[in-house]
């Protein structure tokens, strides 16, 4: 009998692996993280160490027990996590918070989704909002984000015009703020390697800087922001593979509806988390996204009006519940994140044990 090589798809390779691409991730924020040693020195790597410690230590010890699994930490999306979180906090948190942020970006962010890629909300964004609702004191002082004598005063030789302050070094608020031109170097690392595609940051700033220039017309104050935490948020969260839209058209409008709200948050009074809150709710709005940006079925006619409608729909729902937030953050977050945490158990215990268990 004739042998017969049987071959199975998909027949299209490639050697990318997920270790490869968070190799990349990382590699594109040592810039940004060398500028905020650069900084406050020591204290700033210790911040970065117990993070990304916390979320591997967290991560092996809730797959080796929940899931039978020993090796889910080789695949480096723990070490990103840990990253990114560190980079949205201010270098003087305390390092028990910042444990408990970690962990929880993992565990509530990841793990209870069912592991990578299969969450909703990007982890470490997830992580902050823990720290934001049950440490709010500490989050919303002030001594989190500056120390006059920590600082490493050989680092403030760089300043000295607007443009070096704006743009290479301004050892100011979150740790993964203080250079623009190092976030962006990571960006175009990104790009060139084909780990993010520009569509979502292009439109993000293009849509914020839209809103900015509508409310300088009509004589309102400019937006109080700090673009450092922009870009890292439009490169680094936002492109999140997972969590945001998949098609072209559909990131387009992704990234848009990041730079509206995050512009609609500041100006209703969101000093810090006005970048969380926005990806974090274009996250919750990304299947809807995909649903209605869809690629067209070959020999069907696309009904214009009806998916006009169903977009203003979209877009009249994503700005009100940008307001609702913003005008009841104080009080709505917390419930919102009690919510998660009971829909992440529950959905752990009947879609990921009950299965597995028969």
């Amino acid at each position: 009998m004739e042998k017969i090589n049987a071959t199975y798809n998909p027949f299209i390779r490639t050697a990318d692996t997920t270790a490869r691409v968070m190799l990349d991730v990382i590699i594109a924020l040592l810039p940004s993280l060398f500028m905020a040693w650069w900084a406050f020195g020591e204290q700033v790597l210790s911040l970065v160490a117990v993070s990304v410690g916390s979320a591997l230590v967290a991560e092996f010890l809730f797959s080796a027990v929940f899931n039978q699994k020993f090796d889910t930490i080789s695949d480096g999306s723990a070490i990103v996590t840990g990253l990114l979180l560190s980079f949205t906090l201010g270098a003087f948190t305390p390092l028990p918070v910042v444990s408990f942020g970690a962990a929880m970006a993992v565990i509530f962010g990841k793990l209870l989704w069912g592991g990578l890629g299969r969450n909703m909300f990007n982890p470490a964004l997830a992580g902050r909002e823990f720290m934001t609702v049950f440490f709010p004191t500490v989050m919303a002082s002030g001594a989190i984000w500056w120390n006059a004598e920590a600082i490493n005063h050989a680092s403030l030789s760089l300043t000295g015009t607007s443009l070096i302050d704006e743009l290479i070094f301004r050892s100011s608020g979150a740790v993964g703020e203080y250079s623009i031109a190092a976030l962006s170097l990571g960006g175009l690392y990104l790009l060139l390697r084909r780990r993010i595609s520009w569509h979502i940051p292009f439109c993000l700033f293009l849509s914020f800087t839209i809103v900015q220039a509508i409310m300088r017309a009509a004589g309102a104050s400019e937006l109080q922001f700090s673009l450092g935490g922009l870009v890292l948020g439009a490169v680094f969260m936002a492109t999140d593979m997972p969590t945001s839209a998949t098609t072209t058209a559909g990131k387009c409008y992704y990234g848009a509806m990041i730079g509206v709200t995050a512009a609609i948050f500041i100006l209703l009074g969101q000093k810090y988390e006005y970048m969380s809150y926005s990806i974090l709710l274009l996250n919750a709005a990304a299947p809807e996204i995909n649903n209605l940006i869809r690629p067209r079925i070959w020999g069907m006619k696309p009904n214009f009006t009806q998916q006009a409608v169903r977009y203003a729909l979209l877009t009249v729902c994503i700005i009100a519940i940008a307001v609702i937030v913003s005008l009841t953050s104080a009080y709505l977050i917390q419930y919102l994140l009690y919510a998660l945490i009971a829909y992440c158990i529950y959905h752990f215990i009947a879609i990921e044990i009950k299965p597995s268990s028969k």
